[in-house]
């Protein structure tokens, strides 16, 4: 099997669908020794931030010399860089030896079993799970959710410390319709005895996620109740327990993404006070200033000005458009927007038009992307318009600055065409 191959196999289980549940995982797992059970491991889920917040927390341990894997999807330039460690994507040769360990197990699996074909997302989880639990094992490993918490095929571990990121309405067809539905969901990666570090605004969540962690016997360390966060000036000042952080810097901006960056402070200093962590605080703060993540609020081009950010739901847009208003205000923007099914489109794209001088729509290649059209219809703007060619549209921008958001798959394509524009000049 070469890499293309390898590469093909995992993808041909888009068309299984998503299937939420842990019995398969549990199966295939056991199967192969319960590789899981190997890995330090901490668990990222929540509605937005997830992928920063895995970001933030890997390197402030690669700056006090642990070595960290990661498993985030989905992948922003290479599919490889799902499973990395300490920021780099496995190698292709190691992708495919991964895929000849868990393919005969999920073939099996069908063979032998009524729980039917592993899905995409389960077969890549698997595999971080392999290399992590068995092939390479590392001192930490820090697991992004995918699609919700309780039936998320990465529910499968006992981790040192849980982050909840936030909750909001995004997958509402297979979650549930209220913040409360869920939360239920987000909860069920509360395990006995095991931290929780979390930020949720709805007072309803919050006493519901209390009560797990009451029944769970779990330490629940709360945003803006137990971690204060003082912004000042762009810069934010850190209290937790006996810890404050003054004049702290991030590269990435956004009031989300201090958000985002205390919740990852916090949950490291939890380690450290538990004894699962030996840090200097300094390297943490410096490591979680140093901080990038593609795709958030990322500028791919000066001249012209180019913004990339993958604001796929409510939440998300309305931090996007918040930054955007403080950082940009002086500009005109022109939006470029694309989306996948099952986002709700009519609250995005009114949140959305609040910053377009222009606001243009366009679709990609991608099995659950939305039609141009259907995304125009939604949008209620006096300057829309149908973009075909994406690439060609990019090409010719010399306005103000062009915003480029939505799916991250999209922003996936825009990233990859950057970047070969770079090696190539």
């Amino acid at each position: 099997m070469n890499y293309q191959e390898g590469l093909n196999w995992i993808h041909e289980r888009i068309k299984f669908g998503i299937k939420p549940g842990v019995k398969r995982m549990e199966w295939m797992l056991e199967r192969l020794g319960n590789p899981e059970r190997n890995i330090n491991g901490i668990h990222v889920v929540g509605t937005n931030g997830k992928g920063s917040t895995v970001s933030y927390m890997r390197n402030a341990l690669n700056r006090n010399d642990y070595t960290v894997g990661t498993f985030t999807s989905p992948y922003i330039e290479t599919f490889n860089e799902r499973i990395s460690v300490d920021g780099k994507p496995i190698s292709d040769n190691t992708l495919i030896e991964l895929i000849e360990i868990v393919k005969p197990t999920s073939e099996a699996m069908e063979l032998e079993t009524d729980l039917g074909t592993a899905t995409e997302f389960e077969i890549i989880t698997m595999m971080m799970f392999v290399y992590f639990g068995a092939l390479k094992p590392v001192d930490y490993v820090i697991v992004e959710a995918g699609l919700g918490a309780r039936y998320d095929s990465t529910n499968v571990f006992m981790p040192a410390m849980t982050v909840l990121t936030s909750i909001g309405l995004d997958h509402t067809s297979i979650l549930g319709d209220t913040l409360l539905d869920i939360t239920r969901d987000k909860s069920g990666v509360i395990k006995p005895g095991v931290p929780l570090v979390f930020s949720v605004k709805d007072q309803t969540s919050r006493e519901y996620i209390y009560k797990v962690l009451e029944d769970q016997q779990a330490k629940g360390i709360e945003l803006d109740r137990d971690i204060i966060l003082i912004p000042r000036n762009g810069e934010f000042q850190f209290q937790y327990d006996q810890y404050d952080f003054q004049d702290i810097k991030l590269s990435m901006v956004g009031r989300h993404q201090k958000e985002n960056a205390a919740l990852a402070i916090a949950a490291l200093l939890e380690l450290h006070e538990q004894g699962k962590a030996v840090l200097d605080c300094n390297k943490v703060i410096h490591g979680i200033e140093e901080t990038s993540w593609p795709g958030r609020i990322e500028t791919v081009s000066t001249d012209p000005l180019v913004i990339l950010d993958g604001a796929h739901n409510r939440e998300s847009m309305a931090a996007l458009v918040d930054t955007m208003k403080r950082q940009y205000g002086d500009k005109e923007i022109t939006v470029l927007f694309s989306a996948i099914e099952g986002k709700p489109l009519s609250d995005m794209m009114q949140i959305l038009g609040e910053i377009a001088v222009s606001f243009n729509v366009t679709d990609f290649e991608f099995p659950k992307a939305l039609p141009k059209a259907e995304i125009f219809d939604k949008v209620d703007h006096p300057e829309k318009s149908m973009v075909t060619d994406y690439l060609s549209f990019i090409e010719a921008f010399e306005g103000d600055l062009l915003l480029v958001t939505g799916s991250l798959y999209f922003i996936s394509e825009i990233k990859q065409y950057y970047n070969k524009k770079d090696t190539e000049s």
